[in-house]
């Protein structure tokens, strides 16, 4: 997957450019808001997964303009492609090749990319919902039909919350229960059987790249939280007191969680920030080789602004590790790229890149 050519008119602060970039190695460097995360974030969009900031669709646009776009040409399988993304007001079109797709999470498996950022680097830390949410993008990535299971699942679960608070007041309602449970559980046994799958899968990379992260330093393991019984539909139905108490469910895939262990040590209780992050670097290129392993060639690799965030040691590994894909990496301190062996280096000043 190589990306040949960049167009972006009117997203965020960025006016009007277009850049060809270098099959290996893409360094975007500026002060902060001029633009980096920006161009960061629209090579993400074409995944057809949402935005990694948080931000509503609106905001895409730039400041007194009507609409935007962002364009790209891509290698992928000795064949060339051309995405394209137009945004106005709350509505994003896509066309893949010149053609329209009903919505731009029908990208999903035509590009494939992954990201990490800042926010990453807490992933080991935060709650269990971001490293669900890393599992289900990621899985998303690879098993395009994975979404569509994801989403009739969220649907039953928001519903079946929406009777939880209602049923104390009309009794009437309990008849849906069943019909929303039924939806939770068959779609429920599939997520889960998919997030196996991914895990199992990641393992097989995992401790390699975490070896060549930290210097060989730990064992490491990883594990799958599944909170759920193997029969979902029944533990709903046995839970409906307690959540009709809570007004939420509390059973199914949504609550599930990963969990990851140095040396037999659980490392969000008792790793050092150095080793989470280092296990958080080791997820995401774990989940790129698996990429590879599924589809046959390594994933575009976006880095937003992490180089300030390690030691030497782990810049390098970033650097010129990353062997056979591409990268594009954004930093503020032109010294973070001074091991960089090869590659092209962009300098972003208000919205304007030049080479």
């Amino acid at each position: 997957m190589i990306i040949k050519r960049v167009k972006i008119k009117n997203f965020r602060n960025i006016s009007d450019i277009e850049f060809f970039p270098d099959e290996k190695v893409n360094i975007i460097c500026g002060e902060n808001a001029q633009g980096k995360t920006n161009i960061i974030e629209a090579l993400w969009l074409f995944s057809g997964a949402k935005s990694f900031r948080t931000a509503k669709d609106i905001y895409f646009i730039k400041f007194g303009e009507e609409k935007a776009f962002i364009e790209m040409d891509f290698l992928s399988g000795g064949c060339e492609n051309n995405i394209k993304i137009e945004f106005k007001e709350n509505l994003k079109t896509a066309f893949l090749n010149g053609k329209k797709l009903k919505t731009v999470s029908s990208l999903a498996g035509n590009f494939n990319v992954f990201v990490f950022s800042p926010v990453d680097l807490s992933l080991i830390k935060d709650s269990p919902s971001v490293r669900r949410k890393f599992l289900d993008v990621s899985i998303g990535q690879i098993y395009p039909k994975y979404i569509e299971i994801l989403k009739n699942y969220t649907r039953a679960v928001i519903q079946r919350n929406k009777i939880l608070k209602e049923y104390k007041y009309d009794k009437t309602l309990e008849i849906m229960f069943d019909v929303f449970e039924n939806e939770i559980a068959e779609n429920g046994k599939q997520i889960i059987e998919y997030r196996k799958k991914y895990v199992s899968l990641i393992k097989n990379h995992f401790q390699e790249i975490y070896s060549g992260i930290s210097s060989g330093n730990g064992k490491t393991e990883i594990g799958y939280i599944i909170k759920t019984k193997e029969n979902i539909k029944e533990e709903l139905k046995n839970s409906r007191e307690k959540d009709v108490c809570l007004g939420a469910t509390t059973v199914g895939p949504h609550r599930d969680d990963l969990e990851f262990f140095i040396n037999g040590l659980n490392v969000k209780n008792f790793g050092s920030q150095g080793q989470q992050r280092s296990i958080a670097l080791s997820l995401k290129f774990a989940g790129a080789e698996v990429i590879k392993q599924i589809k046959g060639e390594y994933p575009v690799c976006l880095l937003d602004d992490v180089l300030s965030e390690l030691d030497p040691k782990r810049q390098n590994y970033i650097l010129n590790h990353i062997k056979e894909r591409q990268v594009f990496l954004s930093c503020c301190d032109p010294a973070n790229t001074n091991s960089l062996i090869s590659g092209k280096i962009y300098n972003i000043k208000k919205g304007e890149i030049t080479d």
